[in-house]
């Protein structure tokens, strides 16, 4: 008979999630953007409910327990729209499981 591994359900563990918006592509550019889920229920986090960001820099988030499992892909601007506003580019996902 072989061990299984316990999945996060089986063991009460919930995700919080994270999703911080860089200055650029690097973990140590400044929070310009962010969001925050938690599947715990515990607290209801909405869309402007804080003028200071979870963190300076997506450093930060990975200093204090967060893991990154998603960066955004880097594509060059199409030429002639080098200086398009457009959506926040530099994004990362990142999980704590409680």
């Amino acid at each position: 008979m072989t061990a299984t591994a316990e999945t996060p359900l089986q063991t009460g563990l919930r995700q919080q999630v994270l999703v911080l918006y860089l200055a650029s592509s690097a973990l140590d550019a400044r929070v310009v953007g962010w969001s925050t889920y938690d599947g715990t229920g515990e607290t209801h986090p909405t869309t402007g409910d804080s003028d200071e960001p979870p963190y300076t820099t997506g450093l930060d988030a990975l200093k204090d327990g967060w893991r990154l499992f998603q960066a955004s892909q880097l594509n060059p601007p199409y030429p002639g729209h080098e200086y398009d506003v457009s959506f926040l580019k530099h994004e990362f996902f990142f999980e704590k499981l409680v």
